[in-house]
């Protein structure tokens, strides 16, 4: 019996794809393979080290470039990282307050931001950030033209859009962390609570990474069964509300980390680890991004705002956008955080 080597033989559709998931606009290729990965990245303070860390225990990368505005702690958290060669895989690392030490990378990871001060606006949190990435973004494009920007800095939709401003990149190679780590906080807690492995939870938050961002609660789904519409038929009652307060205690549950130890560093090391595991091994995986949302979900063209959407992710960034089914409020809510965003991105100096 002749073996059967494509879908497409069986009468599976070609074009699936295309049904599937909504392509980029003005997307680049991907930048020329080398032989060598070389990630770099911006800011070493607790979350860039912890990225840094486990971008290391993971073998993601043969280079790793580190830099901060403070060299001292610069040199001393690159020594500490260089001590533990004999237990790590090889992997050449460089530091230094100058980014021509960034020069080749393949992926350049921006966590330096300025943090908020007691009864500061969020507008001049914005504003002060906008001039600190105007020290980062132009000299990362300059001696990295082919890198792909992951934007890990809070408020990460805006220092996203910004990001894409200021380097001149098309939206596929400028991305920001997103909602990746806010989904799998809520994919721990229905695990937990179901009792399953986190693995099994399909579920997704998208939207403006922080307190307004939106549960799809339409599309989740443990093993392949869809959670409300099995609920719906069993006549059990889901109320608004104690979806709301689900929602709540994800977003709070970082809270509850700074509150604990000052603030949070691991899990945003492994969320983002594993993104840059997606975009450089090209492994096509679905991910909660901040990526340039316009026309998607009814997000009018004319709004250039960056919002978590569940993208696919590869070489060259972002590839497509997944076309999930959002209920009415899901979409309406999504839709009110790009006008907020938008609205905010007109008062700035850019």
């Amino acid at each position: 019996m002749k073996k059967v080597s494509s879908l497409s033989q069986l009468g599976f559709a070609d074009d699936i794809h295309r049904t599937l998931f909504r392509p980029i606009q003005q997307s680049a290729a991907p930048s020329p393979t080398q032989r060598r990965t070389k990630i770099s990245v911006i800011g070493a303070g607790n979350v860039g080290m912890a990225i840094a860390q486990t971008i290391l225990t993971q073998d993601l990368t043969d280079e790793l470039a580190l830099v901060d505005a403070k060299p001292d702690k610069l040199q001393g958290e690159m020594l500490d990282l260089q001590h533990a060669a004999a237990f790590l895989p090889r992997t050449r690392i460089l530091a230094s307050p100058d980014y021509a030490v960034t020069a080749n990378s393949d992926i350049c990871i921006i966590t330096a931001g300025a943090r908020q001060i007691p009864g500061e606006t969020r507008l001049n949190l914005l504003q002060r950030n906008l001039a600190l990435f105007k020290e980062i973004v132009p000299p990362l494009a300059r001696y990295s033209p082919g890198t792909l920007l992951l934007v890990v800095s809070n408020p990460v939709d805006v220092l996203t859009y910004i990001a894409w401003k200021l380097s001149g990149f098309p939206p596929n190679r400028v991305i920001g962390s997103g909602t990746n780590l806010d989904s799998s906080r809520f994919r721990f807690l229905l695990a937990d609570h179901l009792e399953v492995n986190a693995q099994d939870v399909q579920a997704y938050m998208v939207g403006e990474h922080g307190d307004s961002s939106v549960a799809l609660w339409s599309s989740m789904s443990v093993g392949g069964v869809p959670i409300l519409s099995q609920l719906t038929n069993d006549k059990a009652v889901v109320e608004q509300g104690v979806l709301e307060k689900i929602r709540k205690a994800v977003v709070e549950s970082a809270y509850e980390v700074i509150r604990l130890k000052g603030y949070t560093s691991w899990a945003i090391g492994y969320s983002v680890a594993n993104l840059a595991r997606s975009l450089l091994r090209d492994q096509h995986s679905i991910h909660p991004v901040s990526l340039l949302a316009k026309g998607f979900y009814g997000i009018p063209d004319d709004r250039e705002v960056f919002l978590s959407l569940p993208a696919q992710l590869g070489r060259s960034g972002i590839l497509s956008v997944a076309n999930i089914h959002l209920s009415d409020e899901e979409a309406a809510r999504l839709r009110r955080s790009a006008n907020t965003l938008w609205e905010l991105q007109q008062k700035l100096d850019l």
